[in-house]
This record gives C-alpha cells, structure tokens and sequence, in this order.
C-alpha cells in the first residue's frame, strides 16, 4: 500500500522560508515522477512543481526562482523547498507521485498525472 505523508508545514511571515518533506512507503521515489500541490480555501487544487523520472524539475511560474523540489533517494523523501514566501502563498501543499514510471510516462505539473497523494500539510505565510 502506497503511503505519502508530507511535513514541514507552519506559520511564517512574508520573506521566510520553510522545507516541506514527504516521506513514502511502499513506493520508491527514485526514478519516479513525483509533484508537490497546493490547494487554497475556495480554490481548486493547483501543481507547484514537479520532477520526472531522469530528475528533470518544472514549476508554475508563480514560483520560479523561489521553489526547488528535489528528493533523497536513499531516504526515499521527496523535498520541496521553499523560499521568499507570499501571502498567497497560503494553502495545503500535497505531495503526489504518479502510478506508472518510465520514458514514456507524462510527467507535468496536472493533477491528472498522478495517481497517489498525501494528506498535505498546512502552510499560512502573514503579511
């Protein structure tokens, strides 16, 4: 059975920085497209960013240059870092990792790519 549980969430203020972690069980992230999402009150669930399975890495622009996801393949945790962080930023980021692997497996930053999440983790950034 596949298990995601993401921590790391919090409070922070505008400017700061937080790690978001995501440890799976009974699936292995190495060579794996995995993704990080956000959902926000109201709001329909939204990619973040994503890595492929030859570690290729793509974001939203709306986070270019302040996220970076990447992954610990030894600890089997997906990462998603964090920084200079915005009020609307605000929301419950999920992991999520996608059912097959391979070549020729789509890997993007849509909700459709993905077959497994977690339970996500709270992240409310202040003004």
């Amino acid at each position: 059975q596949v298990q995601l549980v993401e921590s790391g969430g919090g409070s922070v203020q505008a400017g700061g920085s937080l790690r978001l972690s995501c440890a799976a069980s009974g699936y292995i992230i190495g060579g794996a497209c995995m993704g990080w999402f956000r959902q926000s009150p109201g709001k329909e669930r939204v990619g973040v960013a994503r890595i492929a399975s030859d570690g290729s890495t793509t974001y939203v622009d709306s986070v270019k240059g302040r996220f970076v996801i990447t992954r610990d393949s030894a600890k089997n945790i997906l990462f998603l870092q964090m920084t200079s962080l915005k009020p609307e930023g605000t929301a419950e980021y999920y992991c999520a990792a996608a059912q097959f692997r391979g070549r020729g497996v789509r890997c993007s930053t849509e909700r459709n790519d993905f077959t497994y999440w977690g339970q996500g983790t709270q992240v409310t950034v202040s003004s």
